[in-house]
């Protein structure tokens, strides 16, 4: 990375030499409430000196966008970004979900977690996703019952941001979402897309009145006008979050959810509160990593594959080869193999973090990879020996029927200094498909991520917040952030974010080419996913040594990221292009 830095710099000095002016891609305009809406003119990268908003949707970057450029920090940007995804990308998140976002205060020089992980209610229990004979109920089900919702988290945790750092009013922030929601703006393809997919699951309730016409869903083009999440965002622009936890919203959500089978009451949404946490910290080739705890098993099985890979000198073979990809699979397969025993919420269990990044037990891991063959018993390994504490609970098999979760990530970085790396959800696409009705928002199917069958570390308690695999993450340079990195895509989130940082440190690509760069997944033998830039002679090769590669490649991830370069003072966004996202620079005048 230090040497394309020191190559985009020199790219831009010949450019101010020759041209007299900085080039800026993705510049922000002065919108006034008027945005772009043609998602074809959408530039996915973007160099400026003033500041930088990358996210998966291109309404959602301008209104970020507009923040900074009025002077807004990064913090009171990924406000704005969070309410408007709730209104143009209905369904990856919103106010009926939660997430984690990461903040690295310029101030302080210090990085901060506001948690807002959605918590299973007070009436939840070990075995609710069972059926009368002990079954696991099959997950399409569990996901469209009122015991997959679990109380909502995002509301509280951007008013606790806002509280931290916030220096515009909520007021401010919000305005632009409530415009967009009354006034409509139109579908892109990839909405489109997704309620088409969804029809069934959407057309049982009140979402049927918002994202369909005569029963048909609406297409690229269309006006998705949302009157009622208009009127709800105004409501919480005018009293707070308070009248979404205490007041009249709180009360239709809790009675909506009873109606589709759960167990939510409006006490539940009065006792929740998000959390501060710390970043779980960890090395790879002399960067610092910030990324996220438990109850999330992104960052340390993030900081884990990257430990065990850390040995195997991977840029010794080419980016396209067999070598590099067999050595990211194996790794994967034995960071899997843990997380599917050790993962929870440490408010319940004992998680073993320690022990899972200790340095010698990570060369016990790495160990395990022989570059000429599969590891055909990846299993967990035995952390426990390097720490303090034990397990207080079981180990246990789960069916093996989920569906991977989609999500969003978007990121901001400030000419304060400030940067956020924010990934927030509502579970699967469009969450349990349950809207509530006259306040038109979704509502999240994220307690489907407990374990069905109880026993182990992620089995469903009251109040107790499921697993996740969201790794919003920070890499630094002498003390400095230089790179935000976060992706969705369920448990492919964590291998999204991993394969984006050794593109970028370890094969010294540029943004753009590590995120372009194809991706894999696998967390077991019997499960594997691969883009499809891969060459066919590679995933043969990968087959004849045992792993199992199927014939149809699949869209792994969506990342977005921001790269610093703090020697001349410069960020580069860039946006995957697997959405209509896009990323804008602001200006600063010289």
């Amino acid at each position: 990375m230090r040497k394309f830095l020191k190559q985009f710099s020199v790219f831009l000095l010949v450019s101010i030499l020759v041209v007299g002016v900085l080039p800026l891609t993705g510049q922000a305009k002065n919108y006034k409430g008027i945005y772009d809406t043609d998602y074809g003119n959408y530039d996915l990268v973007a160099t400026a000196n003033g500041g930088m908003v990358s996210t998966s949707h291109g309404l959602a970057t301008q209104i970020g966008a507009e923040v900074l450029e009025r002077g807004g920090n990064a913090i009171d940007a990924a406000i704005a970004i969070q309410y408007a995804l709730t209104v143009v990308e209905p369904m990856m998140s919103g106010i009926g979900g939660g997430g984690f976002m990461m903040v690295y205060d310029g101030n302080t020089k210090e990085t901060t977690i506001i948690n807002s992980r959605e918590r299973a209610p007070a009436g939840a229990t070990p075995d609710m996703f069972l059926d009368e004979d002990g079954n696991p109920i099959p997950f399409n089900e569990r996901v469209q019952h009122g015991t997959s919702v679990g109380v909502p988290g995002t509301l509280k945790g951007l008013e606790l941001a806002h509280a931290l750092w916030g220096s515009r009013s909520m007021e401010e922030l919000i305005k632009p979402s409530i415009t967009l929601a009354k006034n409509g703006f139109p579908v892109n393809d990839y909405l489109a897309q997704e309620i088409a997919n969804s029809k069934d699951k959407l057309l049982r309730t009140a979402a049927k009145n918002v994202f369909f016409k005569n029963n048909k869903p609406l297409e690229e083009g269309d006006l998705l006008v949302q009157k009622d999440l208009a009127k709800t965002l105004t409501l919480i622009s005018e009293k707070g979050a308070d009248a979404f936890y205490y007041g009249e919203i709180g009360n239709v959500l809790a009675k909506t959810v009873q109606q589709f089978g759960g167990s939510m009451t409006p006490e539940d949404l009065a006792n929740y509160n998000p959390t501060i946490d710390e970043p779980i910290w960890g090395k790879y080739q002399g960067y610092d990593i910030a990324s996220m705890p438990p109850p999330s098993s992104g960052g340390v099985f993030l900081l884990q594959m990257l430990g065990i890979l850390d040995g195997f000198d991977l840029s010794q073979y080419d980016t396209s080869s067999w070598e590099k990809y067999h050595l990211l699979a194996e790794a994967m397969h034995l960071a899997y193999a843990d997380r599917a025993v050790y993962a929870g919420d440490p408010e319940f269990v004992n998680v073993p973090v320690n022990g899972l990044l200790n340095k010698d037990y990570l060369a016990e891991r790495s160990k395990l990879i022989d570059l000429n063959k599969v590891n055909e018993n990846p299993t967990a390994g035995d952390p426990w020996k390097y720490e303090n504490s034990v397990a207080n609970y079981d180990m246990t098999k789960q069916p093996d029927d989920k569906e991977y979760g989609e999500t969003t990530h978007f990121t901001v970085a400030d000419k304060y200094g400030n940067v956020v790396s924010y990934t927030t959800t509502i579970e699967q696409v469009f969450g349990s498909g349950i809207m509530v009705p006259g306040y038109g928002f979704m509502l999240n199917n994220e307690l489907t991520d407990f374990d069905a069958i109880p026993g182990g570390a992620n089995e469903v308690q009251p109040n107790k917040r499921p697993l996740s695999s969201m790794t919003p993450t920070i890499v630094f340079e002498d003390g400095k952030p230089v790179l935000t990195v976060g992706s969705p895509g369920g448990p492919t989130i964590i291998t999204s974010v991993l394969q984006t940082i050794v593109n970028v440190i370890e094969y010294d690509m540029s943004l753009e080419d590590a995120i372009a760069e194809p991706r894999i997944y696998t967390n077991n033998l019997n499960s594997y996913r691969y883009e499809e830039e891969i060459p066919k002679s590679v995933i043969l090769k990968l087959n004849g040594m045992g792993h199992s590669f199927g014939d149809t490649p699949i869209t792994i991830g969506n990342v977005q990221s921001i790269l610093i370069d703090h020697e001349n003072g410069l960020f580069k966004g860039v946006a995957d292009d697997t959405r209509n996202g896009s990323s804008i620079g602001i200006k600063l005048e010289k």
